[in-house]
């Protein structure tokens, strides 16, 4: 009877032992764990877009800082002269330009002059090529009345001289109608050169952008010389001191974004089928096991 009652409860101890077990079993098939695990957070590389010495830092390794907070300032003074240098070499291109401008409208107004001249010119030797035709036919009909005896000798060197006059105006004429012409060649030349000095008008001109261009490069430049943490996070790897020389893209300290933790569970795959991506998740650090973290499943 003894020996039965042994069985038995040896039996019940084994089965309890067994069940135990399965449902151990069972409970991290439905909810798997896993030690193997390990923090993850992105690490943004802090640099310098130019290179110069650091004249303030006002930041420790490991210290929290807020985004937008200064991390390092570099020595701004090269830079600083190099934009004044750029805003007056915007405002001498801008009288240059506006001189060129001036040019341009004073080669046009000579365009225009010597175009109305040159209508001028020929209207007036439309009006002497009638009057030299009217003088001449007089100037026959006088020379007709003389060998018939029936005008004066005066009356007929008057219309010879008539003639002669109306002849000469003329020509005159023709003399000033191809000076003109050929001053509204030069004038055209002129105008072209201009034109093909100033370029574009206003901010389109080239030199206008040129200059543009340099002052906007030397303002980031001097911009450049404060250096701002990006996001939230931890200082670390801060090997610089002031007087370090910051040679451009080339990293200075690293900064741990406070806002982008994550865990990297680390499970045998026949132990994943049950976990889906949005399910909740539990994480208890080993320093800080007291302290569970709840979380969320992001990818598998």
């Amino acid at each position: 009877m003894k020996n039965n009652i042994k069985y038995l409860l040896t039996f019940s101890l084994v089965g309890i032992a067994i069940a135990l077990v399965v449902l151990k079993y069972w409970d991290y098939v439905i909810n798997p764990w896993t030690r193997d695990g390990q923090v993850r957070a992105n690490v943004i590389q802090i640099t310098s877009r130019i290179s110069a010495p650091i004249v303030n830092l006002p930041i420790k390794d490991n210290q929290f800082v807020k985004a937008g907070d200064l991390l390092f300032e570099l020595d701004p003074r090269t830079f600083k002269a190099t934009l004044d240098q750029a805003r007056a070499q915007l405002e001498e291109t801008g009288d240059t330009v506006k001189a060129l401008e001036k040019q341009v409208d004073v080669s046009k107004a000579n365009v225009k002059a010597e175009l109305a001249a040159i209508e001028e010119a020929k209207t007036n030797i439309s009006q002497l090529r009638a009057t030299v035709i009217k003088n001449k036919a007089e100037h026959v009909r006088q020379e007709n009345l003389i060998k018939a005896n029936a005008t004066s000798k005066k009356s007929e060197e008057t219309a010879q001289a008539d003639y002669d006059v109306s002849v000469q105006q003329e020509l005159s004429a023709q003399a000033s109608l191809r000076k003109a012409q050929a001053s509204l060649g030069e004038s055209e030349a002129n105008l072209a050169k201009s034109e093909a000095q100033l370029g574009a008008i206003g901010e389109s001109n080239a030199q206008v952008k040129a200059a543009l261009a340099a002052l906007r490069t030397a303002e980031l430049n001097y911009e450049f010389t404060k250096v701002y943490a990006p996001v939230d996070g931890y200082v670390t790897n801060l090997n610089i001191r002031l007087g370090t020389q910051s040679v451009a893209n080339q990293p200075l300290l690293a900064l741990v974004d406070s806002n982008s933790y994550w865990i990297d569970g680390f499970f045998q795959e026949n132990y994943i089928r049950d976990i889906d991506k949005g399910d909740k998740a539990i994480v208890t650090l080993m320093t800080y096991s007291d302290l569970p973290i709840e979380g969320v499943v992001d990818s598998i």
